[in-house]
């Protein structure tokens, strides 16, 4: 015998049923998903904290690593980044060298075998790998170049204390310096605009998470930031007071007040040897 077909009220029910089971399994999908993003993310900035080991071990330099020299000017960008000397690509001829993070982040490329594919954070919107041949330089390998390409930021996920000027990381840091983190909230990046004056005024270190959170790194979704610290542990602080004193890792201070700082700008300073100021390079004004 046939069996009997559903009538219209049981297939609705079906229905039913289906989407109410897609309601409840979608948040916790999106949570395992996000939670591997955040897992992934802290695993990359292990690999960078590794690879600046090996840096230091193979070039002894005690501000490990920087690129540029200690009077560059963090422009956002480097000279020549297919140079075919050091001098070339950082400028260090002129009064003034300007210089990029990133282009500090890609000595670990050159020289400690760092793969561009470990500079993205997969709840960074707007980044993708970095491949020469996007540029025009597909005769050229990665270790031949001094950077990111003309759009650093469009291959970085990252922060990094800012190596150039007075107060760069040192070997002989303090522990709980702070040297890598996401990106920092308060500059533009490819996928999103920097936070707003707004949401400093209302951004307290020591107040309810819900403003606590405007101070947090964008990718995680405002809950917190994967951090790695000078003695190569990483952890996701839900806080960005989470320094040396709870130094501010994405604001530079003038005064007491370590846990909110000021917002960073293109050539802002850290404080002092202790305070961590970790920073990206913006977007290109007009990039393609």
């Amino acid at each position: 015998m046939m069996k009997k077909a559903l009538t219209l009220t049981e297939l609705l029910i079906a229905i039913a049923i289906i989407a109410l089971l897609v309601l409840i399994l979608l948040p916790a999908l999106a949570r395992m998903r996000y939670c591997r993003y955040r897992a992934a993310c802290a695993n990359n900035l292990s690999q960078i904290g590794r690879a600046m080991l090996v840096y230091n071990d193979d070039y002894g330099d005690e501000s490990i690593p920087r690129a540029g020299s200690l009077n560059s000017r963090w422009t956002g960008r480097i000279p020549n980044w297919q140079a075919k000397t050091r001098a070339e690509a950082y400028g260090l001829d002129a009064n003034a060298p300007e210089i990029s993070i990133s282009a500090t982040f890609y000595l670990l490329v050159k020289y400690a075998e760092v793969t561009p594919k470990s500079f993205l954070c997969k709840g960074d919107s707007g980044v993708k790998e970095f491949k020469p041949s996007d540029y025009g330089a597909s005769g050229r390998d990665l270790v031949e170049l001094w950077d990111f390409g003309p759009n650093p930021s469009d291959h970085v996920s990252y922060a990094y204390h800012l190596p150039y000027g007075p107060h760069p990381f040192r070997v002989s840091s303090p522990r709980g310096f702070a040297v890598a983190a996401d990106r920092n909230p308060w500059l533009d990046a490819p996928g999103y605009k920097a936070r707003s004056s707004r949401d400093f005024v209302y951004f307290d270190p020591n107040g309810p998470k819900k403003l606590v959170r405007r101070g947090n790194a964008i990718p995680h979704q405002g809950n917190g930031q994967n951090v790695l610290f000078n003695d190569l542990h990483i952890a996701f602080e839900k806080s960005s007071a989470c320094a040396i004193n709870n130094d501010n890792i994405y604001t530079s201070h003038n005064g007491p007040d370590i846990q909110r700082g000021t917002p960073p700008r293109l050539g802002s300073q850290p404080a002092d040897p202790n305070d961590s100021l970790l920073v990206h390079d913006p977007p290109a004004v007009g990039r393609k």
